[in-house]
């Protein structure tokens, strides 16, 4: 991405209605944003560096335990999760307007076909509803963040066939 290309994209958002931007294209992250928080302020909060001692060369019987463990953890816990992908790219929205209560918290149980967000897209608003039924296990988004396409945007235990 040269910096033509960059500066044009600043000026087409900054000529727009959208309040963030994000790109990746060829190992090159551009963030873009028109709120007034700094964003690399938030990415600090969100991952603060962790002093963590440096790992020897020498590999430990309890890491590799410890490795295989977590990899049949995960296996199982993939086979009953699944997450409910983004259909376009726009902007979420997890509660119908400022006031309201959110679409779902983590905890809730959904049904297939319930609402979980909204997708502004081209002044469009597109309902994200569940495919399966379960339990909200986690968030993946900000409220009023950009997603792309089929971005996970919540995580789901799924319901046990009877």
């Amino acid at each position: 991405m040269d910096e033509k290309t960059i500066k044009d994209l600043i000026e087409q958002i900054n000529q727009s209605s959208i309040r963030e931007f994000s790109l990746s294209v060829n190992g090159v992250d551009l963030y873009l944003s028109k709120n007034t928080e700094n964003h690399a302020k938030n990415e600090t909060a969100k991952n603060p560096v962790s002093k963590t001692k440096p790992a020897s060369d020498e590999p430990s019987d309890d890491l590799a335990t410890t490795k295989t463990d977590t990899q049949v953890a995960k296996k199982i816990d993939d086979q009953q999760t699944t997450t409910i992908n983004s259909p376009l790219v726009g902007v979420a929205y997890l509660q119908a307007d400022p006031k309201a209560d959110p679409y779902v918290k983590v905890g809730d149980q959904v049904q297939a076909g319930d609402v979980v967000c909204l997708i502004e897209a081209m002044k469009m608003m597109t309902e994200i509803k569940s495919s399966v039924s379960g339990k909200v296990c986690e968030i993946l988004i900000d409220n009023e963040s950009m997603v792309d396409y089929d971005q996970p945007l919540v995580k789901l235990q799924k319901e046990e066939s009877k």
